[in-house]
């Protein structure tokens, strides 16, 4: 006796599921993970075997001051006249002739802009 075969169904995956699974994943881990940011970075610098120390040669720095009218002081000493040439002549006074010195310039936030550039 022959019996009829039954037709057979196509094998289908569905992957609406998978694809929703895997997405998931993908959220879990992105709002899980953590990331770090090296902000310092350690170095082992090597130290010297022989040789002379450095001199410690501190040079104090020259600070200018902008006030709200425009004019300067040096070193927290006021300039009679408030001109480009007047500041050269205060700072090459103050520092001795030495042109390597650091200079901070420190200006009021009312300052003209002219002064401050003046100063620079």
């Amino acid at each position: 006796m022959k019996f009829p075969r039954k037709p057979r169904e196509p094998v289908d995956i569905n992957l609406a599921p998978l694809i929703d699974v895997v997405f998931i994943l993908l959220l879990f881990f992105v709002v899980t993970t953590t990331f770090t940011r090296e902000t310092q970075l350690k170095v082992d610098l090597p130290e010297a075997v022989s040789g002379t120390p450095p001199e410690a040669a501190v040079k104090t720095p020259l600070e200018i001051l902008v006030g709200v009218d425009g004019s300067f002081a040096l070193n927290g000493k006021s300039l009679v006249r408030n001109d480009l040439t007047a500041l050269m002549e205060a700072l090459r006074v103050e520092s001795g002739g030495d042109q390597h010195l650091p200079v901070m310039l420190s200006a009021d936030a009312k300052a003209p802009h002219q002064a401050v550039v003046t100063a620079i």
